[in-house]
C-alpha cells in the first residue's frame, strides 16, 4: 500500500530540521533515533557552544527538538533502530527494533541522517598518546569540560599555563585513508581557543595546523578574534610525537615555516580529530544497498543542483551521513532532503 510518511533516521540536527519541514510541508513522519535522547553529537557529545556563533548547543538543540515534537504530525521514536528495510519508493515496509519488540512502519520516503562519528586518536600514525598520558585529550573532550566551565590540567586539577592544539588529525592523511578535509576542526579549535582564554586568562594558547581552513564567515568571526583580540599563537608545522617529561608534556615537530625543528613544554594536549562516517551510516547503507565513497559516507548523485539523492530511488541522504559538514550544511541539506522527498511523495501519488 502507498504512504505518504517520511522515515527519517537519525534524530541529530540534520534529521530533527527534515523532519520539522517535511511535517510543516504536510506529510506524516516518524523520526527514529538509536539513542534514548534526540538531539545528536551536540547532546551526546556534552558540546557547549557551537561553531562559529558561540550560542549554547543545548538551547539551540533544545529549540529544534521543541519544533518537532511540538508537531502533530511527527512522531518521535527514541531508542529505536531499523533492522530490515523493503520495497521501494512510495511503498517502503520498515520495520524497527526497540527494548526487545519489533514493529513495521510503512513509508514512501526515507531520508538518512545518521550523522558522523569523531576519529578515534589511537589510529593516528603520529605518536600522540592519546590513551597513554591523561594530559593529551580530543576537542571532544575539550568541549565538555568548556560545557563544565571546569578547564583544567586533567593530572592536576589546576588551570593549564600552555595548550596546544593539534590540527588534522585523522583528517588529510593518505597512510590512513583519510584524505579528506572534516572541515569543521579549524574552526572549532578556534572557537575552543578562544574560550580557553576567556576561561584562563594566564593561559598561553597554541594551534599548530598545517593549513587554516576557514569557510564563509568564520574568518572574521572566529580566526582573527583568536588572534588579535586572544593572542592565540597559530604555528604553521607538524607535530610527530608527544612525549612526557619531568611530569609535563613535550611535543616534538618541525616549525614548516621557518624551517627547524621545535619542542615545546606544554601542560595540555588537544588532538583535533575529523569525521568519519558514524556506524549508523555504515549500517543503513548495508540494509537499503546503497553505493558508499571509499571513505563509507553515502554516495550522492553528486550533481551541484542535487547533494540529497542516493542511488536508490525514494532514499535521501543529510547532513554528515554523506560527507563531513559543518552545522550550517547539516541544515541546508537536511531542507533539501525533506522537500524532495514530499515532493517527490505527491508527484507519485498523482501519477498512480
Amino acid at each position: 500500500m502507498r504512504s505518504d510518511r517520511v522515515v527519517v533516521v537519525g534524530a541529530g540536527p540534520a534529521g530533527l530540521e527534515a523532519a520539522r519541514l517535511a511535517a510543516e510541508l504536510g506529510s506524516p513522519v516518524t523520526l527514529v533515533e538509536k539513542n534514548e535522547v534526540a538531539g545528536g553529537m551536540p547532546i551526546h557529545a556534552h558540546y557547549a557552544t557551537l561553531t562559529h556563533h558561540f550560542r549554547s548547543a543545548e538551547g539551540a538543540m533544545r529549540e529544534m527538538i521543541d519544533a518537532v515534537t511540538s508537531n502533530e504530525l511527527v512522531e518521535i521514536r527514541t531508542g529505536t533502530e531499523i533492522t530490515s528495510v523493503s520495497g521501494s519508493v512510495g511503498e517502503f515496509t520498515i520495520t524497527v527494533a526497540s527494548n526487545g519488540t519489533t514493529e513495521v512502519v510503512e513509508a514512501g520516503a526515507i531520508i538518512l541522517a545518521t550523522g558522523f562519528q569523531h576519529f578515534d586518536p589511537s589510529r593516528e600514525t603520529q605518536q600522540y598518546q592519546y590513551y597513554e598520558f591523561p594530559d593529551v585529550i580530543t576537542i571532544v573532550d575539550a568541549e565538555k569540560m568548556l560545557k563544565e566551565e571546569n578547564f583544567v590540567t586533567p593530572t592536576t586539577g589546576k588551570p593549564p599555563e600552555r595548550v596546544a592544539f593539534i590540527q588534522c588529525v585523522g583528517s588529510r592523511d593518505r597512510q590512513i585513508g583519510n584524505e579528506y578535509c572534516s572541515k569543521v576542526c579549524c574552526g572549532i579549535s578556534s572557537k575552543q581557543a578562544i574560550e580557553i582564554r576567556k576561561m584562563v586568562p594566564n593561559a598561553r594558547v597554541f594551534i599548530f595546523y598545517i593549513d587554516m581552513r576557514m569557510y564563509g564567515y568564520w574568518e572574521n568571526e572566529i580566526y582573527w578574534p583568536a588572534q588579535e583580540e586572544y593572542k592565540v599563537n597559530y604555528v604553521k608545522g607538524i607535530i610527530t610525537e608527544i612525549l612526557s617529561k619531568n611530569g609535563r608534556l613535550v611535543i616534538r615537530g618541525e616549525d614548516t615555516t621557518m624551517g627547524r625543528p621545535m619542542e615545546i613544554p606544554i601542560d595540555i594536549a588537544i588532538l583535533s580529530v575529523g569525521m568519519e562516517p558514524s556506524a549508523g551510516t555504515r549500517t543503513m547503507a548495508k540494509i537499503l544497498g546503497l553505493t558508499s565513497n571509499k571513505y563509507g559516507f553515502i554516495e550522492t548523485d553528486r550533481d551541484i543542483l542535487d547533494t540529497v539523492t542516493t542511488t536508490v530511488p525514494g532514499v535521501y541522504a543529510a547532513g554528515a551521513a554523506t560527507g563531513p559538514a559543518d552545522l550550517d550544511d547539516s541544515i541546508a541539506s537536511a531542507g533539501a532532503a525533506a522537500a524532495k522527498a514530499v515532493s517527490l511523495l505527491r508527484t507519485t501519488a498523482v501519477t498512480v
